[in-house]
């Protein structure tokens, strides 16, 4: 004869063991969801300062051609990049407020 009792304790431990996993898929699964918002946090903090650092090598840049005899319209080509490089800048500081 089938012993039905020690069937349904087994399907009751496979259930608990299934649940206990869920939990611990759950937990693991919040963990990696705060670390990817802080990694994406870091992210936008580092472009920031890719740009800022960009902006700072374009002026030196600009400081250095005029600070040499050259060509004006390098100079003003320069300039106008420079100009079209805050600009950018500013409006991705502005979309990301």
């Amino acid at each position: 004869m089938f012993d039905y009792e020690t069937t349904v304790a087994e399907i009751e431990l496979k259930v608990r063991k299934l649940m206990e996993e869920n939990d611990r898929l759950r937990a693991s699964e919040e963990s990696l969801a705060r670390q990817c918002a802080e990694l994406q946090g870091q992210i936008e903090n580092n472009s920031i300062v890719i740009n800022k650092l960009k902006e700072q090598n374009n002026i030196l840049k600009l400081g250095n051609a005029l600070t040499q005899k050259g060509d004006s319209a390098e100079i003003k080509l320069r300039i106008n990049q420079l100009i079209r490089s805050i600009d950018k800048s500013l409006s991705l500081i502005n979309k990301s407020e």
